[in-house]
């Protein structure tokens, strides 16, 4: 084990001890004594295009309701790439005029209200009758909310899984629930105060505020936002003997392709089917999902963060849904627009927020990432042209539903590097699948598409190295001038460098060898990374990194990119050992939670899983909410940080997950490692149907502190190279293998699978 630095370690060890217990196979569940009196720390429930959040304001038990296409689309004012090329920029830059810059790109985003994420609205329950409040619970295994009272009344709530409705079923009232349809305020400012990084009330979006209509049983809400779009909630509800049965949806209209059914309608289908049968199809739906990986460790904290992250993942994701945005389907609930509008990051947070879908294999809900993405080309084509005047493809940094640049720090709202990030995302995809049609008609493409653009962007310096006019680092030196380098940063050149080698290979897979040359001759023209011989990865060249900070831009080369990396010999061994002991020794005084489990990750590349621990363990109990949502800030105040704030948001939470998976098993090398970043006293750990590269199944089970049986299931076939999970001590195979040093080497055929077991 390597140690971290003095101060850093006793930062950590003061609150993160942590906790070793028996595996077991039971999810976790969250319990309380009472509901939550604020939105972000309700009870989470979703399905990846509606949402809700059960928590008590006032008297009432309110269902914050959210739907994922809610957003005010309108184009965001003084982003005119007539006036303003990225040439522009460079010249005011050079200039030392950067503060008109500033004026144009940033002033639209922190005073303009929209374009933004909207909330749809709350359903309320007066339920003071009911008495006091006994316990609620999450129930991730079913991904249902239960709450009890004194009286002995029950909810049962619950957001279906495949359909845009929700359910709810009050038992055992001795008086009527009534029930209350809870708009947005649209019509006058809010003055409750600004909570952190919600800087508009929703009365400046200038909408007429709608109307609500009360029939029988019923109530619908219908809301007009900004050019014609619409949206609706809808609920209806039965009362019988002591017991009230009701559901909602969330509707939107009015742009194009228009196919979707309004609220009313989806509620009345639903109610046809029935509470029974539409809890049958929801509990399907999360029986299959929790069977497609099972991850069990002796850490009771570690457990249970990683059960709900997952549990999140998959309230969030779907193959035919908007992807994850900054909060997903929990839009702030408090008469404010959310948090940094909740939108699409693309210079970090849509990439950590998909990390646990490969490892964790989830392909399925990856793939609404990918098919946004791959769907939006021609807006992101059309962007690249306006802006960086050149062919190719490039993706705007931060973006709307529609994929249109919203603005905010230029370095990264429109950085170079978005594209090649996200193509990561393609690659990982075609690797974790093996989906020959999706490398030759989606990967491929995607990454040569990438290739083309900075081909273009490309200018000679003076060795005659390829570089980029001007560079930058998300988000070292924030939004000044100095943020833009003269020299390619390590962030830019490790995304350049890994798209040319990946173009490269993915062009020799299918036969492309002219191509194949083209991208490794260029890949040659660009310079290697900047690396300091005494703190490893530089931010650029004759810049070190030498304060602390929140995004670890310059070590995107190791890890997720995995360019440099431990198999490969000492001295990259070397630059990895340093740059995390620079990393520690700097500190964290300007981290945020995401920082904490993007570091587990980086831990456990490196085999360092007692510090991955300490770091995620940091992470669970300082940087979230009690009901689980990240929120950026050091909730302990205990000096793990300067930021203090609590602004909700989900990527820390999902790298979080992808981290534990890197401890369990790693297959980026090629040759796939089990356990390779576990503490020396988790004992009794085990995994089933954990993806590797290749698309290989694997479980594993190490009982005692010895691996005891591993089962591998080839779902396309081929060779899996294995490092030997006994050390050279005898085990069973009825597959034939061959044996290169410490390494394992099975070939299995389509749907085969084979079980080693230890003996002894």
């Amino acid at each position: 084990m390597t140690r971290l630095s003095k101060l850093f370690l006793l930062l950590i060890l003061s609150s993160c001890s942590y906790r070793t217990a028996e595996p077991s196979g039971k999810k976790t569940e969250l319990v309380f004594s009472d509901l939550s009196g604020v939105w972000d720390e309700a009870i989470p429930l979703g399905n990846g295009m509606v949402g809700n959040l059960v928590w008590q304001k006032g008297e009432r038990l309110r269902f914050s309701l959210d739907r994922a296409d809610l957003w005010d689309l309108r184009p965001m004012q003084n982003i005119d790439f007539n006036q303003w090329k990225f040439r522009d920029v460079y010249e005011h830059w050079k200039n030392d005029s950067y503060d008109e810059v500033q004026q144009a790109f940033d002033v639209p985003y922190d005073q303009l209200a929209a374009p933004s994420r909207i909330p749809a609205g709350a359903l309320e329950f007066e339920t003071a009758p009911l008495g006091t409040v006994r316990s609620v619970s999450l129930d991730v295994e079913h991904a249902t909310c239960t709450v009890t009272w004194t009286g002995g009344a029950r909810l049962t709530t619950f957001v279906h899984a495949e359909k845009p409705v929700g359910w709810y079923r009050f038992e055992n009232i001795e008086k009527p629930v009534n029930v209350y349809l809870v708009p947005p305020s649209y019509h006058k400012q809010n003055r409750t105060g600004t909570d952190d990084q919600a800087k508009h009330d929703l009365y400046r979006l200038g909408y007429p505020q709608g109307d609500i209509e009360a029939g029988d049983h019923t109530l619908t809400y219908n809301q007009e936002g900004w050019g014609g779009f619409s949206y609706q909630i809808h609920t209806a509800w039965k009362e019988d003997d002591q017991s009230l049965t009701g559901c909602w949806s969330v509707s939107s209209s009015g742009r194009e392709p228009d196919t979707a059914i309004d609220a009313k309608a989806v509620v009345l289908a639903d109610r046809k089917n029935g509470w029974s049968a539409s809890r049958k199809e929801h509990l399907a739906w999360w029986a299959e999902y929790w069977h497609r990986s099972v991850v069990r460790i002796p850490d009771t904290l570690l457990q249970r963060q990683y059960d709900l992250e997952m549990y999140k993942f998959g309230s969030a994701a779907r193959a035919g849904g908007p992807p994850i945005s900054l909060q997903s389907v929990w839009t702030a609930d408090n008469g404010k627009l959310p948090p940094w509008k909740g939108d699409y990051h693309h210079d970090l947070n849509t990439q950590l927020s998909y990390w646990p879908s490969y490892t964790g294999n989830h392909l399925d809900l990856e793939a609404g990432f990918l098919n946004w993405l791959w769907d939006l080309r021609p807006v992101f084509r059309r962007f690249t042209q306006a802006y960086f005047g050149v062919d190719g493809l490039n993706v705007p940094g931060v973006t709307t539903l529609e994929g249109e640049p919203m603005g905010g720090w230029i370095q990264y709202s429109l950085g170079q590097g978005t594209s090649a990030w996200l193509g990561h995302h393609f690659y990982m995809h075609w690797r974790f699948s093996m989906d020959r049609e999706f490398l030759r008609e989606r990967a491929y493409p995607w990454i040569r598409d990438v290739a083309l653009f900075f081909n273009k962007m490309a200018v000679r310096s003076e060795d005659g190295k390829r570089k980029l006019l001007m560079s930058s680092s998300p988000e070292i030196y924030n939004n000044s001038r100095e943020a833009w380098f003269h020299e390619t940063t390590n962030f830019d050149l490790a995304l350049i460098r890994w798209t040319y080698e990946k173009a490269a290979e993915l062009a020799r897979e299918l036969n492309l060898d002219e191509e194949a040359k083209k991208w490794s001759r260029i890949l040659s023209e660009w310079p290697d990374l900047a690396i300091d011989p005494e703190t490893g990865f530089m931010f650029a060249p004759g810049f070190p990194y030498n304060e602390s900070h929140r995004h670890f831009s310059h070590l995107l080369a190791f890890h997720p990119l995995g360019l440099v990396d431990y198999s490969q010999g000492s001295a990259q061994q070397e630059i990895i050992n340093k740059s995390l002991r620079n990393l520690e020794s700097v500190g964290s005084a300007n981290w945020t939670g995401y920082s904490f489990s993007w570091l587990g990750n980086l831990y456990a590349r490196a085999f360092e899983g007692e510090n991955a621990v300490q770091a995620l363990s940091l992470f669970a109990r300082c940087f979230c909410l009690k009901n689980s949502f990240h929120v950026n800030g050091d909730q302990c105040r205990k000096g793990y940080s300067n930021f203090t704030y609590r602004p909700f948001t989900l990527e820390g939470n999902f790298a979080f997950a992808s981290a534990i998976q890197e401890m369990l098993i790693q297959s980026h090398t090629g040759t796939v490692k089990l356990f390779p970043a576990i503490p020396a006293d988790w004992k009794e750990v085990s995994f089933e149907r954990l993806r590797t590269r290749g698309a290989f199944l694997v479980s594993a089970r190490q009982e005692g502190g010895r691996v005891t049986e591993v089962k591998i299931i080839a779902e396309e076939g081929g060779n899996i190279r294995l490092e030997d999970p006994f050390q050279g001590k005898p085990f069973r195979c009825k597959k034939e293998y061959i044996k290169e040093g410490d390494t394992l080497i099975l070939k299995l055929n389509k749907g085969e699978s084979c079980v080693l077991h230890a003996r002894g």
